[in-house]
């Protein structure tokens, strides 16, 4: 348990001994003045708001009733107006780091989740041309999500939607057609709507090269195959080339071949969801909080694409799962209402359902941004990204932001040598680290759980630092937020530099405070490692 964490449980002793109050909102925090304490906590300030006491007066009834050994402090101090400051105890620490040098790899992880069943579906592109910036983006978050959250103990399945059942596929049919055509000589016409990317166009030269004019009297469905095989396979090299991985691909020609499709509608229809307008079929989504009904059936006789996305997560949901994920883009915010009314109408929970919306991602090079446009074939995929910047630098640059803000990614930056390049800090602390346990090592340098030794104060500056581990890897997973992660690996980094710079780690002449820096840089070597983990970025070993 992290020290704020005792400390703020054995506070909520205290209050109930005291016959305080418990019912309010406090925090136990590592103070800017350090030398007043390790942590300090506004308790007694959020009570006199409630009973009307001065906060020095409350602040000694806590401290009287305060158990210092469960909270594993040495001392608490009141300050001020009535702060209250703990000092911790060394044996908190050494707790700490025999647990961290038992699990190793495993440190941070947890039950919290019991096993429940999470599906995250993420990037779903349709296989029409190559991924670009915003699948990227996408990418790197769902698995990062999928990593935290099996980290805390849930199961979790990342799936990927095939589109392969709308427009969009006769369209790359048409398009592969017409090139195929083109490349053995014809003279047809490009399709108005046709996708113009030059995949399209090396699909068919391929064609042309194994098959020559043999295919020219197969179906468009054949192309349909061949296009979505084509492009399915060079998705798939590029998300393994990018460190993510899906265990399910689900197909939406599927769900109209099993017939789950067809029965939307009537499902929804009998359950009173639906009515008949101007010759089409509305689904009655303001009965659960849309601001306006939504068609299901056109007066054509089509389905909208609602109705293919109801039998999808109701598919999902009679799979098992306890909630589902759905990442998208920012054109997708009318979406969520109708999709929790989906949830709802089917009788699941619409807490069941989360879905996150990411912002748009701008590239900048030489200060100038680079436009994104597939149709026109100039499009900046993902594999482009990657050739240029390289996968760690990609994929910390989309964790280390927030899903909701716009970012630009600047090239030049984040393939930057230097301490101004967040990853390249974080890297390098990993590496420094790597160095001197190599040194360690060499001189048989044996690891020592003790730390009482370790007083100066960059020393327990990490130490403090490392103790939010745990903390913070259950609320990152738990708020799907991987951009806190990098904020704590950058600060745990600063940390850590602090120390190396200040502190002689390999002292021959002084072996009992050698072996406790040593143990000092192993842990936080392997929580850096760690961290950068979850994220899908490689710890280096020398730099």
């Amino acid at each position: 348990m992290n020290a704020d964490k005792l400390i703020h449980q054995e506070l909520m002793n205290a209050l109930k001994k005291a016959e305080l109050p418990t019912d309010l909102s406090f925090v136990v925090e590592i103070p800017k003045d350090t030398s007043k304490g390790d942590y300090a906590t506004n308790v007694a300030m959020q009570l006199t708001k409630i009973v009307h006491q001065n906060p020095r007066e409350i602040a000694q009834k806590i401290v009287q009733y305060f158990d210092v050994n469960q909270a594993k402090v040495t001392k608490v101090e009141i300050a001020g107006p009535g702060f209250l400051n703990f000092f911790i105890k060394h044996d908190f620490y050494e707790e700490m780091i025999e647990k961290i040098l038992k699990l190793g790899s495993l440190y941070g992880h947890s039950d919290y989740g019991k096993n429940k069943k999470y599906n995250i579906e993420f990037v779903s592109a349709n296989p029409t041309g190559d991924l670009h910036l915003g699948h990227a983006r996408q990418a790197a978050l769902g698995d990062s999500i999928c990593r935290l959250l099996k980290a805390i103990g849930y199961q979790v399945t990342k799936e990927y939607y095939l589109n392969d059942g709308g427009n969009q596929i006769n369209n790359l049919a048409q398009s592969l057609l017409a090139r195929y055509q083109q490349a053995l000589g014809l003279n047809v016409d490009f399709p108005e709507d046709g996708y113009h990317g030059q995949d399209i166009i090396d699909i068919a030269n391929d064609l042309k090269n194994q098959y020559q004019d043999t295919l020219l009297n197969q179906s468009l469905d054949y192309f349909k195959e061949i296009g979505i095989k084509k492009e399915m396979d060079k998705i798939i090299q590029i998300l393994d080339v990018f460190r993510v991985h899906f265990d399910v691909f689900t197909s939406e020609k599927m769900l109209y071949q099993k017939g789950w499709v067809d029965e939307v509608i009537p499902y929804l229809t009998s359950k009173g969801f639906t009515y008949e307008l101007d010759g089409a079929i509305w689904f009655k989504t303001t009965l659960f909080g849309d601001d306006k009904d939504r068609v299901l059936k056109k007066s054509d006789g089509s389905y909208t694409y609602l109705v293919p996305d109801i039998a999808y997560h109701k598919y999902k949901l009679e799979r098992g799962f306890d909630y589902l994920v759905n990442i998208l883009g920012a054109d997708h915010h009318g979406y969520v209402k109708r999709l929790e009314a989906a949830i709802t109408a089917l009788g699941y929970q619409k807490e069941q359902i989360q879905v996150l919306i990411h912002q748009m991602v701008r590239l900048i090079k030489d200060g100038k941004e680079l436009k994104m446009s597939k149709r026109t074939g100039k499009a900046y995929t993902l594999n482009d990204l990657c050739e240029e910047i390289g996968v760690d630098a990609a994929r910390f640059s989309f964790a280390s932001k927030s899903i909701a803000t716009h970012m630009d990614i600047n090239i030049d930056e984040v393939v930057k040598k230097s301490n101004e390049n967040p990853l390249y800090y974080i890297q390098y602390a990993h590496a420094r680290g790597c160095s001197v346990l190599k040194i360690a090592q060499e001189k048989k340098i044996p690891f020592e759980s003790k730390c009482h030794l370790l007083t100066l104060e960059k020393e327990i500056q990490l130490l403090k630092q490392i103790s939010q581990y745990e903390k913070v890897i259950l609320d990152v997973a738990l708020t799907m937020s991987p951009y806190k992660l990098t904020n704590y690996l950058y600060s745990l980094a600063q940390c850590f530099h602090g120390f190396y710079n200040e502190c002689k780690i390999i002292d021959e002449n002084n072996l009992e405070l050698t072996k406790q820096r040593v143990v000092l840089v192993k842990i936080s070597s392997i929580l850096i490692k760690n961290g950068l983990e979850l994220i899908g970025v490689q710890a280096l070993q020398q730099m």
